[in-house]
């Protein structure tokens, strides 16, 4: 199971890490891998973790030429809702984060592009999954064919800056990855936090 490499735990932190002792499946979907762990407890005694092992995503923060941002809509079942997001998607068996990234905005949107800066990771579920999500910007954009899964559906459209942060701060935002782009595009436009642009062919050869 690809994981995104963390920081190992600080020894002074000794006194807060569970130990696993035992592990049980509980379900192996299409999707979902679930697991109910014993832990042991910094103090001796035993714990059940239930948690979800998912292989990580990718979120994209794509902007055009004037500055406007490319966003989708999309029915989440779970919440019974239409969301509006950032492109994301789930990372293949062995995909690289950037190359998934490229595949997700080219399948889901038709756009592809010349620059891209890594932004950081975010762990959305830390409660109950492995989930990380790694956050990508993207601009010199062309558009071509989209290129959808089978059984997904969603609008593309796109928004400037200032737009997406009211819908923020209004509450028609609740993705949580969404809500850490904006953050994070906040920051950028200000210039509070830079980003280190390149081709992809510079990222694929390693930096």
């Amino acid at each position: 199971m690809p994981e995104h490499p963390a920081e190992p735990n600080d020894p002074a932190d000794s006194h807060l890490i569970e130990h696993k002792v035992h592990s049980q499946e509980l379900l192996h979907g299409h999707f979902l891998h679930a697991f109910r762990d014993t832990v042991r407890l910094p103090d001796g005694r035993e714990a059940s973790r239930e948690y979800v092992r998912h292989p990580g995503a990718v979120m994209i923060i794509a902007q055009l030429d004037d500055g406007r941002l490319v966003l989708e809509r999309q029915y989440r079942y779970p919440v019974q809702a239409v969301m509006l997001e950032f492109p994301a998607g789930k990372l293949d068996a062995g995909e690289q984060p950037l190359a998934c990234a490229q595949r997700e905005l080219r399948e889901e949107t038709g756009y592809s592009a010349a620059s891209w800066a890594h932004a950081g990771v975010m762990h959305p579920v830390i409660s109950y999954s492995t989930e990380f999500i790694d956050i990508w910007f993207a601009r010199d954009l062309t558009l071509g064919a989209r290129k959808l899964d089978a059984g997904e559906f969603l609008d593309v459209f796109t928004a400037a800056p200032v737009e997406l942060l009211q819908w923020c701060r209004d509450g028609r935002v609740t993705d949580g990855k969404t809500l850490t782009g904006a953050l994070w595009l906040q920051n950028v436009l200000s210039g509070a936090w830079t980003l280190d642009w390149q081709t992809a062919a510079h990222w694929a050869s390693g930096r």
